[in-house]
Order: structure tokens, then C-alpha cells, then sequence
């Protein structure tokens, strides 16, 4: 409490002491947008000409600026535009001043990785930040063609993919529900296609996407280690425009375009497997397995409207689904597993004054789990997943150049199903007294200032307070040492069960002493009042979601981070180290042992700390016709439970020493473009058993300690190529191109996992046990047509 406290003086001194202007001071504000379809561009500079004085807009592309009176020339610029001046005279009142900037052409265009501000990587307070365009993604390797958001992420420094092919991720030693991902700023609590191979991110419908890893902003919360925000296309309302492409695996459509030219635009993208619509034709009726298969399909939607420039309405919503069957008719058997997620996001943006932006979302989020299977008369079928009912208000108030105010607060409602099993049996239907639905209230407030306060020296304070109560309907069972019930308490509809919360307070502080070299610091603190649960990776379907509860205390972490930031050969490469610690507390496994049952999930927990740390090292070309990075992570990642492993500290599941990833793209002419991506990690570590032997003529095994083994190290090549048939001409409006790609090209057999097989018998004395690795991928050609019209 005493350092909230402190830190709420702190942030009132910097809010309430700006003095009494002498002059006289106006506002001027607008928008940034792309000129061909009117998309807000995030992150334009607006600048004064013959001055280091300058602001960025906001996620809407809103900015505002205070000038005292006088004529000034702004500048606005964003990489991959053509910079655009415009002279105002201010002194009359406030003014709104919006630029609409001209994309380059694709010859005179700088390729670049990142969407921003050339020298924002030094200037600014973030750390850990990582910025990409969709259209940037699309020209790497993907696995089978598919091209996957969260595969990108994954290539930065500090971040770590969480299996072979698997669209999961971690970072900085955190756990994956440790990670805040947000479609529209819809939770999306479950990331995986084809049981997490792909991402349910179609790259198609996704403007820009941002990863925050350091030190985490005050206006996000909920989580420890990471912030993903997602951001869909607008769409376009200027013309209408049809974009898709036929792939190895999936095909997808988007189709965008102006319901009312200048003011409403609309963007609808599909996508679809067929391997189960190629495969039916080849499978007989009379076959045992004739039905079964597996697709995914998502759908993502956009809607927007401006009213004026001081208010714009905008709707988007997400629909993502698998569907696993398999049927043996020769054994009566058949199984049904649908999952996926549901989001709605209705925003309104509003401006109130030339200097306070605000904007009031409403957001619903539902992710299920369901499996159902049938062998001759018997039934059974369980259900798990989580619905959220979220409101927001977030305000952007420009007080001046060096002065940039956000504050606001959030409202959740969740609904958890951690499990729920029924069945039947001829006429007899059971229920077990397991549906351990839990309801609970989650909410925050928070204040955040970015403060310059001399051009050497940034700062940005914040402070963020959240609260979590579990209410009723809830029974708690009280259990005997062998597990039976011995009484119960039970809660009514809306009775507070239990309640948490606390002060996260945030400092990030940037010293550069020129344009080209700073240093930064942050000192964070997170709340996480939610849990994934996991035996497994990080996105298969069979993981559940927990709330905090009498008996699962909230998860919180202090991470300290420094770094040193750098540019060359005026903003053309980007170099950054970055050292970090994360201390972690009242982390969450299941105990040893641990079989699914019947019972609560929460009584399976076993609690303990982490701890993590490590250097990350990043080099990045951004100019130029060859483009790239270089990212290395030496990094620790530990666990110490009570519970477990007798009570020693062991190396996380998710710990790798060594993480290596380079990245080059090269465009040869308006035809040929090529790309790259070589890999390389420390070996997964794992539980093997140590020694084997036999009790009354039974096999056992004992295992080793938690984690002790580390398998061979993961290494892999990944090249493509994009062929443009024909260089786009004045009035074509028809264009296409074929993408060629080539996953682990030179056939790595990388270890997934080791299971010891056994030959022979004791009794003949030619018993024999073998340790075999079991690979997925070896290499994978794959050509995807695109096309745009």
C-alpha cells in the first residue's frame, strides 16, 4: 500500500504542477489516415517543422498537439508513406487539422519491418516492444503455406515457440496463459487450429500486431509477461476490394470495401481447411472410418461509421471453430470434439475537447471445449470453457508536447466451466455432482503519464489498481484425508466467495543523450487473477481455465528490466540489448501424479515460485532491398514447489539456454522477392525414467528428478520465394502472385518427444529397453495463390 501511495503522490505531482500558462495556448487535433482506404494509421509522427517537437497518434489514429499563437508548418510522416506538410496559423481557437497520407510506390518504397517512426526504438519509454504489419508477415516462410501471425512473435528475441510447429508461445520465462491476447480487445483465450499447429489469427483480416514484453504499460492488465494486441482491418472506404488465396492446407476470402464513401466501411474474411472435402471421395462408404475427419473454419467481421470527426462507431466480432470426428463403425465407436472462440467488440470513439480523446468499448468473449463419444449404448460428454462480459473506458488527454495522460478503467464478468462430465448407459442417465462452474467479478482503474522531462530525460509512471471477487453459486466440500466428503459451505447467487486485489505500479525511464543512443529501465509489477492449468503445450483444447478461489490465491510478479538501444547509418539498423529478472509467485501445477477425475480441478493444485532471467540481444536492417534481424536470447527459467520434486528448485518445461533466430528478406525486382528464417534452440527439457525394474514380474519404472533430462537441440532452415507475374499497371485492378515455401528444407528431424520401447522378456534373457524420439515435420513443400482485385 505505502508504495502505491508514494507512487500516486508521485504521478499527481507530475499531473497537477504544470504551471499557469502566461501565453495563451491552443489545441490542434485530427486524424492520420492511409489516403487509398482510409485506415487509421497508429503511430504517425506528427511533427513541427525546424523543431525536435513532436507527438504520435494514438491506436485511432487521433493526435493532438498545444501551440502557443504564431504560424507553424506540421509535418506528418509514417514509414512507407509519402511525408506530408501542412501550414497552419494558430491564435483564434482550437483547430482540427487531420492529414490523409499517400502510401510510395512499391519502387520508390523503403522496405521496412516495422511500421513506425525511425527513430522511435530510441526515443521512446518502451522497452521490449515489438511492432509488425500484416503485410511484413506475409512475406516469410510459413508451414505449409499458412501464413501465422503468432510464428513471427516467435522469431523475436525473448519470445519461445512451444513445440514443433505449435502457434503457442512464451516469454521471458512465463507461462502461456501468462500472455494477455487480444482480438480487438477481445480475450482470446484459446490460440490454436489443428490442436495449436496455427494460430486462429487470419493474417488476411489483421492490420498490425503488437507485442509488448518489458516493462507493460498501465492500461493493460491481468496478466504477467506479455500484452499481444491484435487489430483488425477498418476495411477500406474508398473502394471496394476482394483479396484471397488457395493454399496447401486452407483457402481464405476477404472481401472489403465503403458502405458510405468517406464515412462507413465494412471488411468480412473467411478461411477454411479441406483436407476433410479432398479426403471424403477417397474413403468408401463401406470403410469402418467413413465420417471421420477434421477441419477448422474462422470469420472475422468489421463494421465502422463516422458520424463526425468527433465520433466514430465501430463493430467487430471473430468465429473460430474445429471439428474432430472419428468414427469405427467395426467397433460401435464414435467421437465428436468441437472447440473454439467467440468474440464481439462495439467501440465509440469520441472526442471531447481538441485535447481529450476518449473511447467506451463493449466486449464479449466465449470460448468452449466439448467431447462427446458413443460405443454401442453407452454415452458420455464433457464440457469446460470460459465467458467474459467486458466493459472499458479509455482516455487519451494530450496536456502538451512533453505531457501524454491515458487513464480509464475495465469491468469483467466471467463465467468458468473448468469441468463438466455427464453420460448414459441404455435408459440410465448420470450427472456426477462435477459441474464446478465458478462465477467471479474482475475490474481495474488505472493512470498513466508519459513525461518528457528534458530532451535527455523520458519517463512514464503508472499506477494501476485491480480487484478479483469469486461470488456465488458455489459450494466448497470439505474432505477427509482420503478424499471423502465430510461437510460443505455453500454460497448463494452473487454472495462473495472471496476477493483479492492490489496496487501494480509501473516506471519505465528512457536517458538518451542523443538521437541515437539511450538507455532504459522499467520496474513493473502484475496481477493475474486467472489460470490456465496445462499437462501439455499451450494451446490444445483439453487445458481449462480456473479463476482465483478460496484455494487458488492470485498469481503476481516484480520484472526489472535495463536496456541499451542504438541506431546506425542514419536509422537504417536498430541494434538492442536488453537484461531482465522476473520474480514470480504463486505459480500453478498439478501435483505429482495427477490423473483426471471426477473431482474439482483445484484440488489437484500444487503452488510454488519462478524465477527467470536473461539477456536478449537484437540487430535489425530496415532499409534497403535486403532486410532483416538478427535475435538471441541466453536465458534461466526456474520452478520451486513445495510439492514437487522433493521440494528443490528445477528448469521450467519452457527453459531454454540458448535461442537463436535470423531473419533476411530480399526483393530482387517488382517479381521476385525471397526470404529466410534459420533457427536455433537448447534442447526441451524433460522427465525420463532412470532406472527399470520388476515387482512380482511387473515392468516399473522410477524417474528422475523434474525437468533433468534436456533433448537434442531444435535447429531448422525455412525459405520462400513470391512470384508477382505481372507488374501492376495504372488501372489494372487485378493482381496476383505465388508464394513458394519450403519448411525445414533440410529435413531436421527435431525431437517432439521420447518414449522407451520394449523388445523381448526376461524369461528368455533377451529383455531390452530403448529410448526412440518420436519427430513430426520433416520437409515441407508447400505454393499458395494469392490474389487482390
Amino acid at each position: 500500500m505505502k508504495v502505491g501511495y508514494h507512487i500516486f503522490l508521485l504521478l499527481s505531482a507530475c499531473f497537477f504542477s504544470q504551471p499557469l500558462l502566461a501565453q495563451q495556448r491552443f489545441a490542434v487535433s485530427g486524424y492520420v489516415r492511409d489516403s487509398t482506404s482510409g485506415e487509421s494509421l497508429m503511430g504517425a509522427s506528427i511533427g513541427i517543422k525546424g523543431t525536435s517537437s513532436g507527438v504520435q497518434s494514438n491506436t485511432y489514429g487521433f493526435y493532438a498537439i498545444t501551440l502557443t499563437p504564431g504560424t507553424y508548418t506540421l509535418v506528418f510522416s509514417f514509414i512507407g508513406y509519402e511525408a506530408q506538410e501542412k501550414t497552419i496559423e494558430v491564435g483564434k481557437g482550437p483547430l482540427s487539422l487531420s492529414a490523409s497520407l499517400v502510401p510510395r510506390s512499391f519502387q520508390a518504397r523503403e522496405i521496412v519491418i516495422m511500421e513506425k517512426r525511425k527513430d522511435e526504438n530510441v526515443k521512446n519509454t518502451e522497452m521490449g516492444k515489438v511492432e509488425l504489419a500484416a503485410e511484413q508477415m506475409k512475406k516469410l516462410p510459413a508451414l505449409m503455406g499458412e501464413v501465422d501471425p503468432l510464428k513471427a512473435i516467435q522469431l523475436m528475441p525473448g519470445v519461445q515457440a512451444a513445440g514443433e510447429g505449435n502457434a503457442g508461445f512464451y516469454v521471458r520465462g512465463g507461462a502461456p496463459d501468462q500472455n494477455l491476447i487480444l482480438l480487438d480487445e477481445a480475450p482470446v483465450y484459446n490460440t490454436g487450429h489443428l490442436f495449436g499447429f496455427f494460430s486462429v489469427f487470419n493474417a488476411d483480416a489483421i492490420r498490425d500486431i503488437t507485442l509488448t514484453k518489458g516493462g507493460m504499460p498501465a492500461n493493460y492488465g491481468g496478466r504477467l509477461s506479455s500484452v499481444l494486441d491484435v487489430v483488425m482491418k477498418d476495411g477500406n472506404n474508398q473502394a471496394f476490394q476482394v483479396e484471397g488465396g488457395i493454399g496447401a492446407i486452407a483457402s481464405r476470402l476477404s472481401i472489403q470495401g465503403p458502405l458510405v464513401k468517406d464515412k462507413a466501411s465494412f471488411i468480412l474474411s473467411g478461411r477454411r481447411t479441406y483436407a476433410d472435402i479432398l479426403a471424403k471421395p477417397f474413403v468408401k462408404k463401406r470403410s469402418s472410418f467413413y465420417g471421420s475427419g477434421y477441419h477448422f473454419h474462422d470469420l472475422n467481421a468489421k463494421v465502422n461509421y463516422r458520424f463526425s470527426d468527433k465520433d466514430r462507431l465501430f463493430l467487430s466480432g471473430y468465429l473460430g471453430r474445429d471439428v474432430f470426428r472419428y468414427r469405427n463403425s467395426g467397433r460401435s465407436f464414435e467421437t465428436h470434439i468441437p472447440w473454439g472462440n467467440n468474440t464481439a467488440t462495439l467501440r465509440w470513439n469520441h472526442v471531447f475537447s481538441k485535447k481529450l480523446f476518449a473511447n467506451t468499448s463493449l466486449i464479449y468473449n466465449d470460448y468452449k471445449f466439448e467431447f462427446s463419444a458413443v460405443q454401442q449404448t453407452f454415452r458420455i460428454n464433457l464440457n469446460s470453457g470460459i465467458r467474459d462480459y467486458n466493459g472499458k473506458l479509455d482516455f487519451d488527454y494530450f496536456i502538451n508536447f512533453k505531457h501524454h495522460l491515458k487513464f480509464g478503467g475495465n469491468y469483467i464478468y466471467h463465467r468458468f466451466t473448468p469441468s463438466s462430465v455427464s453420460g448414459s448407459q441404455d435408459t440410465t442417465t448420470f450427472k456426477p455432482d462435477n459441474g464446478f462452474r465458478k462465477y467471479a467479478h474482475e475490474a481495474a482503474l488505472y493512470i498513466q503519464d508519459d513525461w518528457e522531462i528534458s530532451p535527455k530525460v523520458k519517463v512514464n509512471i503508472g499506477l494501476r489498481y485491480s480487484g478479483f471477487r469469486q461470488i456465488g453459486p458455489y459450494t466448497r466440500y470439505i474432505r477427509d484425508e482420503d478424499g471423502n466428503k465430510t461437510d460443505s459451505v455453500t454460497y448463494g447467487r452473487g454472495q462473495e466467495v472471496r476477493s483479492y486485489g492490489g496496487f501494480e505500479p509501473r516506471i519505465l525511464l528512457r536517458y538518451a543523450w542523443n538521437n541515437e543512443n539511450s538507455v532504459k529501465a522499467s520496474v513493473t509489477r502484475n496481477n493475474q487473477f486467472i489460470h490456465l492449468v496445462t499437462n501439455a503445450g499451450s494451446t490444445l483444447p483439453t487445458d481449462i481455465w480456473v479463476p482465483s478461489t478460496l484455494n487458488v490465491k492470485p498469481q503476481f510478479s516484480w520484472q526489472y528490466a535495463v536496456g541499451y538501444y542504438r541506431n546506425f547509418k542514419e536509422n537504417a539498423w536498430e541494434a538492442s540489448a536488453e537484461a531482465y529478472y522476473k520474480d514470480l509467485q504463486n505459480q500453478i501445477e498439478y501435483r505429482s501424479g495427477y490423473t483426471p477425475s471426477l473431482n474439482d480441478p483445484e484440488e489437484e493444485f500444487v503452488f510454488g515460485r519462478g524465477y527467470a532471467y536473461g539477456l536478449e540481444l537484437f540487430l535489425r536492417k530496415i532499409k534497403g532491398k535486403l532486410t532483416g534481424w538478427v535475435g538471441y536470447t541466453l536465458a534461466w527459467t526456474w520452478r520451486q514447489f513445495p510439492d514437487l520434486n522433493g521440494g528443490n528448485r528445477f528448469p521450467a518445461k519452457y527453459d531454454r539456454r540458448h535461442d537463436l533466430a535470423l531473419v533476411a528478406m530480399y526483393d530482387l525486382n517488382p517479381r521476385w522477392s525471397f526470404s529466410g528464417v534459420f533457427i536455433f534452440g537448447s534442447g526441451n527439457t524433460t522427465t525420463l525414467p532412470e532406472k527399470f525394474y520388476f515387482v512380482e514380474g511387473v515392468l516399473m519404472q522410477e524417474y528422475g528428478e523434474l525437468n533433468s533430462y534436456r533433448m537434442k537441440p531444435y535447429h531448422r532452415l525455412d525459405l520462400s520465394a513470391i512470384y508477382t507475374p505481372r507488374k501492376k499497371q495504372p488501372g489494372r485492378k487485378f493482381t496476383s502472385n505465388w508464394a513458394f515455401s519450403i519448411y525445414n528444407t533440410y529435413s531436421r528431424l527435431n525431437p517432439y518427444f521420447i518414449y522407451f520401447d520394449q523388445t523381448g522378456a526376461v524369461l528368455n534373457g533377451d529383455l531390452e529397453i530403448k529410448a526412440k524420439q518420436v519427430s513430426l515435420f520433416p520437409i515441407i513443400p508447400a505454393v499458395t495463390w494469392d490474389f487482390k482485385f
